[in-house]
């Protein structure tokens, strides 16, 4: 749903692991391009029976049952009561972008909503840079420049009518953004696991209203399809670990492309939508963009953590 917030964001969380298995990362990388496209496929299926909101309710209450067992017990001793209105924000705004996403999904082709998705840490980076003071340098205003092109190359506005679907993906990025910049806050106060864990519990909580308001019963059918989109999304976020706990993200960045080939392919033969070449030429662009980002967020980070000439000497 929202791969490369979920990849950079985990990011910060091994950066000080020793690297030796690049290979197998970008296995896990594919593997983990694979699942994400296995949930937007089951999305845009369901998506046209079910509500957007209720769609994504049942999801995340789903995907609260399966993550919650391997939280354990301890994670209740854990909860600051002064982070709960923090959590709650975060939960609110991914419920929104989720939404809205849910939306996209059952509105314009998978391979669109895919692209289109890439801009979220566009976005964290300028949310970053303006909200948590992080330097924003001249690299990398150029590649957020070549990103938003390529965005306008997806969505050609002034040559092809801006539809409902499309407004609704371009909306979800910033929301998600916004969701990965307050957990950043929240790693300094809180525990990874309870980060994850609260997210997923308030996201359901937020998108609860939402799904009564506009609640159709469904069918066995369906909640069985939704339950299969929590599975398949808790796996993915599993498999993206070990992918960014085998090679850096330098190296794995760049097989998040393959996702849209996938998504492409099974719009194409799944669901008859037409390849469109702008949405390729337009996501790649991002993508590229979002890597070389990534690459130089690597690269500082190394040097970091490389001591002075006099300290290695010593």
């Amino acid at each position: 749903m929202a791969t490369l917030v979920q990849v950079i964001s985990m990011a910060s969380d091994t950066s000080d692991m020793n690297y030796g298995r690049p290979w197998v990362g970008i296995g896990w990388m594919l593997l983990t391009g694979v699942l994400f496209v296995g949930v937007t496929g089951i999305v845009r299926y369901v998506g046209s029976s079910v509500p957007a909101a209720e769609a994504a309710f049942i999801r995340y209450l789903f995907g609260v049952l399966f993550i919650l067992p391997f939280m354990g017990t301890g994670w209740l001793r854990q909860l600051d009561k002064r982070l709960v209105g923090t959590f709650a924000l975060r939960g609110f705004c991914h419920a929104i972008g989720v939404i809205l996403w849910f939306y996209a999904m059952a509105r314009i082709p998978i391979a669109e909503v895919t692209a289109i998705g890439y801009l979220a840490p566009i976005y964290i980076a300028i949310g970053a840079a303006v909200f948590l003071g992080e330097k924003l340098a001249l690299r990398r205003i150029a590649a957020i420049v070549i990103a938003f092109i390529g965005a306008m190359i997806i969505l050609r506005p002034g040559i092809q009518e801006i539809n409902s679907g499309q407004m609704a993906q371009v909306l979800s990025a910033p929301m998600f953004a916004v969701s990965y910049l307050v957990a950043k806050r929240l790693t300094a106060q809180a525990g990874p696991s309870l980060v994850v864990g609260m997210l997923s519990v308030f996201v359901t909580i937020g998108i609860a209203p939402f799904a009564i308001a506009v609640w159709k019963t469904p069918s066995v059918t369906e909640v069985l399809w939704l339950a299969l989109v929590g599975a398949l999304a808790t796996t993915a976020h599993f498999t993206m670990t070990k992918a960014l706990k085998a090679a850096p993200l330098a190296v794995t960045q760049p097989v998040t492309f393959l996702q849209l080939i996938w998504a492409t392919i099974l719009g194409l033969v799944v669901f008859g939508e037409a390849v469109d070449i702008f949405v390729l030429l337009g996501g790649g662009l991002i993508i590229c963009s979002v890597s070389f980002i990534s690459y130089r967020e690597w690269v500082l980070s190394r040097r970091a953590k490389t001591p002075p000439a006099a300290a290695v000497k010593t």
